[in-house]
């Protein structure tokens, strides 16, 4: 069976060499999944750095710009923190994204490295499910000033210092006061982020069609201080108003220190990140497999 997508690049976690999920490791994983594909047609290109760090040289290599504009699928092999840096990348170019799971958890690196040839085989066929994912843009502006910027597919996150007290932040919604907040930090995450970090401060989950983000408090001082869904046309603005050392993380892989009169805008992006899943896919059978549920059910 010949594969629909002429040109396909692979994208590995090259940071890892030891065996992963399905016990192999990442070099040869990827070497596995290029031969695949090239037994089904497919030219395959190497991302630059992955191909620098794992030795794969006898590929053609390319930046992200190159596969962008070049290629007509991606395979991430790896696990979420991959997927999340290269698809903030790539979101610009609408080059579409398959997850192959090298990692722990896997919600959007959603097949299994040892079920990657039945899984893929149908896919390159053209039968798959296809799921798009909203991005935030997160600016810092200090002064007036813009001085950082960063897209965000899971969550902007607002924290205290590590040896400091709690944080107060002033809160806006389109430019209405929402409240000051006294708490660790704030979490505005996206239906994709849902799952992450909000997840585990007591947030709700988002269904990735729900046009919506999540505003969590993490450790509030004050308990009536609740998750609350907001519409993603919204421009959420986040002012320092006390407390030392705070900064803010962008899908925990980027990091603004901020300081006192600092406010953190964040609206929505007009990208957004093209998945594709295997045909029959659905979010709660991802729910179900990764939170455990109804195990031990009859």
């Amino acid at each position: 069976m010949k594969s629909q997508f002429r040109q396909v690049a692979l994208v590995g976690k090259y940071q890892a060499t030891a065996a992963g999920a399905g016990g192999a490791s990442s070099k040869h994983a990827l070497e596995k999944i290029a031969h695949f594909l090239m037994d089904h047609g497919c030219d395959v290109v190497v991302e630059k750095d992955t191909a620098a760090n794992m030795g794969l040289h006898r590929y053609t290599e390319m930046d992200v710009a190159g596969i962008g504009e070049s290629c007509d699928l991606c395979l991430v092999v790896g696990g979420d923190g991959t997927m999340l840096g290269i698809g903030r990348q790539l979101a610009q170019y609408g080059v579409p994204l398959i997850g192959i799971n090298q990692g722990r958890l896997g919600f959007i690196t959603d097949i299994p490295f040892d079920k990657f040839q039945s899984s893929l085989l149908p896919m390159l066929a053209g039968e798959f499910e296809e799921d798009h994912r909203g991005l935030m843009q997160a600016r810092v502006m200090r002064d007036g000033h813009c001085v950082f910027s960063a897209l965000a597919m899971n969550d902007v996150v607002v924290n205290r210092g590590a040896t400091s007290g709690m944080v107060e932040l002033r809160v806006e919604v389109d430019g209405h006061f929402v409240a000051n907040q006294r708490a660790d930090g704030l979490i505005i995450a996206t239906p994709t982020g849902s799952t992450a970090y909000s997840l585990s401060a007591g947030g709700p989950l988002l269904h990735p069609s729900i046009p919506g983000w999540v505003m969590v408090p993490i450790a509030p001082h004050t308990l009536s201080n609740r998750p609350i869904v907001l519409a993603n046309i919204a421009e959420i603005a986040i002012e320092i108003v006390a407390g030392r050392d705070a900064s803010a993380n962008f899908d925990m892989q980027s990091l603004a220190t901020l300081m006192h009169g600092d406010r953190i805008v964040v609206t929505q992006s007009q990208h957004h990140v093209r998945f594709l899943h295997p045909r029959g896919w659905s979010y709660f059978d991802t729910l179900r497999q990764k939170l455990h549920w109804n195990e031990g059910a009859v």
